[in-house]
């Protein structure tokens, strides 16, 4: 899981969004490692894997995270997703994502929920929507290099 988040720092540092989760490696700050030891454990945590790729993804599924207010229906909460930037694993984030649809509706939860970084150009917010989900509410992280802008998203399940 680790790869896949420094893979997704190195790209964003090439883009030029540095914003949203720094510029140093995942792998080698103690907060992700921990982050992703905890994540792992999850009994909700799944994996993509491709032949000739290996993991190119991964979900963590579960309650709403603390600093977004409160859902006001039962849901399932992606409390991260993370996919490979191999152009062989196109694609994968959205099969991760149909797969949380799955999950909630077995548990029967008539919501997901996600959040996202809203800063830079806001892709990630019009990723989600190109995903069949709704901006609900915006939020503010405080961080040592300033606020962190984000964004809850919803999508009702049928």
């Amino acid at each position: 899981m680790l790869g896949l988040f420094d893979s997704a720092i190195a790209w964003f540092v090439r883009i030029g969004n540095t914003a949203q989760w720094g510029t140093q490696p995942a792998s080698d700050q103690q907060k992700w490692i921990a982050r992703a030891a905890v994540w792992c454990a999850s009994p909700d945590t799944w994996v993509a894997e491709l032949p000739g790729v290996g993991v190119c993804g991964a979900i963590v599924l579960g309650e709403a995270m603390e600093y977004v207010p409160p859902a006001v229906v039962p849901e399932l909460y992606v409390r991260v997703l993370i996919g490979s930037r191999d152009p062989r694993a196109a694609g994968v984030g959205r099969e991760l994502l149909a797969f949380a649809e799955v999950r909630a509706q077995s548990e029967g939860v008539s919501q997901l929920r996600v959040d996202c970084y809203a800063g830079a150009s806001g892709d990630l917010v019009r990723y989600y929507e190109r995903c069949g989900y709704v901006r609900a509410d915006t939020f503010s992280v405080a961080q040592p290099s300033g606020p962190w802008p984000g964004q809850v998203l919803t999508r009702t399940l049928r």
